[in-house]
């Protein structure tokens, strides 16, 4: 599985999703909006942070850690 966070460089939420990551043991990199204007206008992304799977976006903002456990941990 392909995970990409999606933020902006200033974004403070980006600690908290790393420790959320690492705790449930999942891999991940992170690409910083601000290189990537082409996913900004094909996903019409507006917010940070976003998270892709397998080159879907399949979140638009920080999402719970039960919501990350149900989506990943299923």
């Amino acid at each position: 599985m392909d995970i990409t966070l999606l933020v902006t460089k200033t974004d403070f939420c980006v600690p908290n999703l790393e420790c959320e990551f690492h705790n449930l043991g999942i891999n991940y990199r992170i690409e910083y909006i601000e290189n990537h204007p082409e996913l900004v206008d094909a996903n019409q992304i507006r917010h940070s942070p976003n998270i892709f799977v397998d080159g879907k976006l399949t979140f638009r903002s920080q999402p719970t850690q039960q919501e990350l456990k149900d989506y990943f941990l299923r």
